[in-house]
């Protein structure tokens, strides 16, 4: 089933108000009065940018600033937000290649028209590709801002978990016991199901301490 990817008419429209939302300070709601007054962009050309940065993940539905919307501001991060913005708008196109976004004009193209059904040479295509052009200009796919460096990760304070620690130390008085006879074990942890690190970090400081000293 063919996917109608967003896009923009005029870009140039887009790239100035990404410019002036980051050095405007953040509003209730980004509306059509802010960007006439606070911004300076008047007319239905910067009025239709609201729904695009809508889909962007920059607006919630009723206007608000988001956080991605908050985290773009940030000089260090600009290029990172417009990176999740771009794999949110154009996530059709990552379904048939990964790495769309470091792919030639040509391959991005024939994506698109395999996506969006259309004629290599119709008007939406044109400007789909145009947008997208313009944004991964801007992005930084690079980083994607999100993962805790090893540095990082040493210095987080550590929780303590007693009852994984209890079972860790009655695992180890088990084990200790059968290395004696030269046994061989196999140990199975049933991890909690959460993104903390902090949870992991203690598991496995646990498992150094009680486990795998000498």
């Amino acid at each position: 089933m063919p996917e109608n990817l967003p896009y923009v008419t005029t870009v140039g429209t887009l790239e100035r108000l990404l410019e002036k939302i980051k050095t405007a300070s953040v509003p209730d709601r980004f509306t059509q009065d802010f960007l006439a007054t606070k911004l300076a962009m008047k007319g239905g050309t910067a009025n239709s940018m609201i729904p695009f940065l809508k889909k962007m993940g920059f607006l919630g539905s009723d206007g608000t600033p988001t956080a991605l919307y908050r985290e773009f501001r940030n000089p260090g991060k600009s290029g990172v937000s417009i990176a999740k913005a771009f794999r949110k708008l154009y996530h059709p196109l990552y379904e048939l290649n990964e790495y769309i976004h470091d792919e030639s004009e040509g391959e991005i193209k024939g994506a698109v028209v395999q996506c969006t059904g259309g004629s290599g040479e119709s008007s939406v295509v044109k400007q789909t590709l145009t947008t997208i052009n313009a944004l991964r200009k801007l992005a930084d796919f690079e980083n994607k801002g999100e993962e805790v460096s090893e540095k990082e990760s040493d210095t987080m304070p550590q929780r303590e978990y007693p009852e994984t620690q209890m079972m860790l130390q009655q695992v180890a008085q088990t084990t200790s016991h059968q290395k004696r006879f030269n046994l061989s074990y196999t140990i199975n942890l049933n991890l909690p199901a959460t993104k903390d690190i902090e949870v992991f970090n203690a598991i496995f400081k646990s498992l150094k301490e009680y486990l795998l000293k000498d």
